[in-house]
Parts: C-alpha cells; structure tokens; sequence
C-alpha cells in the first residue's frame, strides 16, 4: 500500500483526502514508478471541480505531472528498466508515492537536470513550447500579449519570448507579480487590477496592437483580449482559471477583423513517442543554456495537497509549485 490523494467527489480543495492505495504489478506496456517529486498545476482545480471530468470517472487520484524512479517494467518494455529516472505530463493521477503508467507517457530525464526543475517545468514547459513554436511559431518580428505572465507557466513563456526578441507584454495581478515579469524578461507589464489592459496594449503597440494572444484566464480577460489583437490576429485560449469562456457569436471574430480562436491542449501536440520527445528535448535544451530558469516557488508535502490548493487557488503561489513524497 502506498499513500495517495484521493478524490470521490467533486468539489473544493477539501474533497481531497490522504488514503492507503494499492499498486500492482505492472500489466504489458506499463511501468511501475516510485515518485520522487509532483508538479502541481492549474489544471488539477480543473479536474478536482468537475470543470474537466476525470479519464477513469471518481474516485480519482489527481495531478498530471512527476518525476520518478522506474521500480519495475512490464511486459514489452524496452526503452526504460528499473533505476531509470523519468517524468511524464498529462497523465491523471500523480499525487501519490507511486502509480502504474504507460511507458509511452514517459520521457527519459537528462542527467543534467535535477529532478526537482524538471517535476516543475515539464507540463508547463512543453506548454510553452507548443504554444509559441507550434501553435503559433513566435519570431523577433512579432508582438505577444500574454495574460499571467508571473505564473508558473507565464514565467517560463516571458523567458522563451525574450530569446525569441519577440515584444512581449504581460498581465499580471499586483505589483509584487509585475516584478516577477519584468524580471523573466517581459518588455512591459500591465497590472490589470490598475490599469485597463486593453487600453495599455493600443498605447504600447502605438494602435498596432498584438499578433497573438495567450490566455489561460478565461472568464475574466474575455472578450477584451479580442480587442487586443490585429486583423486576422490569433486567440489562443489554454486555461480557465477565472472559470471557462461563456459561449459567443462567431460573427463577432469577423465584427473584430477576421480573428482566428483555438483551444489547444498538450495532449495532442504530444500524441506521439517522435513529437512527445521532440517537445521535451525543445524545453529540456532550454533549461540546460540558461535561457530558461525554473523558479520553485513553493513545496507542500503530498499529505497538505488541500492548502496547497487552497493557497494556489487563492492566488497567494508564484512561479511552479511542488508536492514533495
């Protein structure tokens, strides 16, 4: 038996409970991973709220991101054997001392990387990575508005933007989060709570306003981010932390200049063994040049996952946050 957070049903922080779990053996294709650290994310709320049903239904164990040592493989494993250090994103069910998983979620973690970087950065960092290199490729020639950018994975996109000598501009929450983004590399920072940041974006971009905007918000930034952005301009919604977008009339992208919208997810710009590894070497070789620094903000234990998602759901956390096993 091992130690786990289980949700049975959904609701705020405190429907997570710490339980005893079993974990069998690992059945073909699988392997059985002992964790050594857990990125907690946004996207867990999601799930523990029932915004996002959980793959397996309820009970569940949430999180979607860790870094492990491999204690066993199954069946036609070949790629990794016991003693192997490994993470993987996206795959539910990470806030426990150990899980089953495919072998096909899991990459292999560089020996020049401390395990703690990376339980922080892989999620939110192949997240950066699709956004701006995939989803729409940044270069030096265009203006990115990109909303929280002191949050964990705001921090690592205002470093990424910087290499790119994109002009990037970012929202953020209050002044102490201003010099988070400043200090990532952001070229102007709008605090949102003082200033009207569709206002600011037409003075800073002199009414040229902006190529692409990134908005993991929701509710809160929408539909003003539309008025940030050129014609023919792209809105590029990943995330709901003020509560999901209302449903709108398509009419009004045409009303605004023949916008474009997506909805993105890492799960299918991973799908993949050749694209899921090209994503992660992208950010991994990031880290190792120092282009991208990973800021560890806060560690809870895997016992106080409740205040941790009470202190991140209060916006009280800053940069990647962790639950230590």
């Amino acid at each position: 038996m091992v130690k786990a957070i289980v949700v049975r049903k959904a609701g705020g922080p405190e429907v997570m409970s710490l339980e005893d779990v079993n974990v069998g053996a690992p059945g073909p294709g699988e392997v059985r991973l002992r964790h050594t650290a857990i990125g907690v994310n946004f996207i867990d709320t999601y799930y523990r709220k029932g915004l996002y049903p959980a793959p397996a239904g309820l009970p569940f164990i949430p999180g979607a991101e860790a870094v492990g040592i491999v204690d066993k493989v199954g069946e036609g494993v070949a790629q990794f054997h016991p003693g192997d250090r490994v993470a993987y994103a996206g795959s539910v069910g990470a806030y426990t001392e150990a899980r089953l998983i495919s072998a096909q979620n899991l990459v292999r973690v560089p020996d020049d990387i401390d395990g703690f970087t990376v339980a922080g950065s892989l999620l939110k960092g192949m997240t950066v990575q699709y956004l701006l290199r995939q989803t729409f490729r940044v270069t030096r020639d265009h203006t990115v508005l990109f909303h929280a950018g002191a949050g964990g994975v705001g921090q690592i996109a205002g470093q990424w933007l910087k290499s790119l000598g994109a002009t990037s501009i970012a929202t953020v929450g209050s002044e102490e989060k201003a010099e988070i983004a400043r200090a990532c590399g952001y070229t102007h920072v709008i605090n949102y709570r003082t200033e009207d940041f569709v206002a600011r974006v037409a003075e800073i971009t002199r009414g040229a306003k902006c190529d692409v905007v990134y908005d993991s918000v929701g509710k809160d930034t929408f539909p003003a981010s539309l008025d940030c952005l050129k014609p023919r301009g792209l809105f590029v919604s990943f995330g709901n932390s003020s509560g999901p977008v209302a449903e709108f009339n398509l009419g009004i992208l045409s009303q605004k200049g023949s916008l474009y919208v997506t909805r993105p997810t890492l799960g299918h710009y991973t799908a993949n063994r050749g694209d899921l590894d090209a994503c992660a070497e992208d950010l991994f070789e990031q880290i190792r040049n120092e282009v991208v620094t990973i800021n560890i903000g806060q560690k809870f234990a895997l016992a106080d996952a409740v205040a941790c998602h009470q202190a991140m759901e209060a916006r009280q956390t800053v940069g990647s946050t962790l639950l230590t096993v």
